[in-house]
């Protein structure tokens, strides 16, 4: 191990940015950093987000209930630039004190309902429509275990392995190897739960396959790190397998555009009022603004 040692001081003080691509957005308090409203759209549904694995598991199940027909899920999808602090906001910070993208607010009933964390958010979704998710029983059970379980295991993912051997301002072997050991882990109970069933908890599509897709799924895909080729995906067949046939899904292609700002273009779009924006493209519009810059 070539790690520089380190002894940590008795008490921690945060003196410095820490380096690395997040820097200048994280630190030790919560709370606004500074005062803005957040916009409200035509639709009950208002969701501020931005395309990460975690916002995307909610612009996915938005897009899947309209594609069943629940004309209730349309919503308003509005862009939070995370790099540039928005998640700070006093509007924000009020609807998730956490500061964390992505947070709903539901209005559709006597009173605006804040919906934040986005495991949570599934499960909002699902009870309110009453869909990918069943009502009573083992199967609903079985639904809830896998979607606490990617919401206990995707830290060790996206905070772990991929801050580490990705992010960080330099490369450690000591927590690449120890995260990439857990992300290999957890690819291989997702791949052992894959070789019996068609998808997470059974045969059915629910919100534990809404949830695990985008953070697992999209690993396997080579869309997360740059990491498959170093965390060998291509063995992991029934996860890949499994990716394959919701990344087909035309709702999942829908909701992986939403609230999206970086990437090609043609793959964006920066905010969603309508499904017809899917064909006006936002995108187009601002590369025509930066074609006339």
């Amino acid at each position: 191990m070539s790690d520089t040692a380190y002894t940590p001081p008795k008490v921690w003080v945060w003196e410095q940015e820490s380096g690395g691509r997040f820097a200048s957005i994280n630190r030790p308090i919560a709370g606004a950093t500074h005062d803005k409203e957040l916009p409200v759209g035509e639709h009950p549904l208002q969701l501020y987000s931005l395309a990460t694995p975690n916002g995307v598991k909610v612009t996915v199940m938005l897009e899947e209930l309209l594609a069943l027909g629940h004309s209730g899920a349309e919503y308003d999808a509005w862009l939070v630039n995370i790099g540039e602090g928005d998640q700070f906001g006093s509007g924000f910070v009020e609807v998730n004190p956490n500061s964390k993208i992505p947070a709903l607010m539901d209005r559709s009933g006597a009173e605006p309902q804040r919906v934040f964390e986005s495991g949570s958010i599934l499960v909002h979704l699902a009870e309110r429509f009453d869909a990918f998710l069943p009502k009573e029983g083992s199967a609903r059970t079985e639904v809830m275990n896998w979607l606490f379980w990617q919401m206990g295991s995707a830290p060790y993912l996206g905070g772990g392995f991929g801050h580490f051997y990705a992010y960080a301002p330099e490369k450690w072997q000591y927590p690449i190897d120890r995260f990439a050991m857990e992300a290999k882990r957890q690819l291989d109970v997702l791949d052992r739960q894959l070789a019996e069933n068609r998808f997470i908890a059974g045969e059915d599509y629910s919100i534990a396959d809404i949830a695990i897709w985008p953070w697992y799924g999209q690993l396997v895909l080579g869309r997360l790190y740059d990491a498959a080729e170093f965390l060998d995906v291509e063995s992991y067949k029934n996860v890949m397998r499994w990716a394959k046939e919701i990344d087909a899904r035309p709702a999942v292609s829908r909701g992986r555009m939403v609230n999206r700002a970086f990437g090609e273009l043609h793959t964006q779009l920066r905010e969603r009022h309508a499904a017809s924006d899917f064909e006006t493209r936002t995108q187009d519009k601002i590369e025509a603004t930066e074609e006339a810059d």
